[in-house]
């Protein structure tokens, strides 16, 4: 049974940073495309970022720059570090996984697998 539990959420000032994590269980990370995508209040969800099986990675413009996306396969755990955070990434964010291989970050709302979500909220 795959499980997806994000953690790391939380409400930071603009510039400031995060670091969110999401621990993969029933599967292992290596066989999948994984990504997050958020959802902020009144929006429709989008991509953020996708990382394939091989490792190649795709960001949406709106966020390259400022966040990375890592895999500890070892861990089996996704991780989003998040920079200079602006109020407008203020959002719900889910980490996602399917066995399918995507290489675009539009993809990810799509995935099979989502996680509960976690709350990140920048003040200006």
């Amino acid at each position: 049974q795959v499980q997806l539990v994000e953690s790391g959420g939380g409400s930071v000032q603009a510039g400031g940073s995060l670091r969110l994590s999401c621990a993969a269980y029933g599967y292992s990370t290596l066989y999948y495309s994984m990504g997050w995508f958020r959802q902020g209040p009144g929006k429709e969800r989008e991509g953020v970022v996708v990382i394939d099986r091989d490792g190649n990675t795709n960001y949406a413009d709106s966020v390259k720059g400022r966040f990375t996306i890592s895999m500890d396969n070892a861990k089996n755990t996704l991780y989003l570090q998040m920079n200079m955070l602006k109020p407008e990434d203020t959002a719900m964010y889910y980490c996602a996984a399917d066995p399918g291989y995507y290489g675009n970050y539009e993809a990810v709302p799509g995935f099979r697998y989502w996680g509960q979500g976690t709350q990140v909220t920048i003040s200006s």
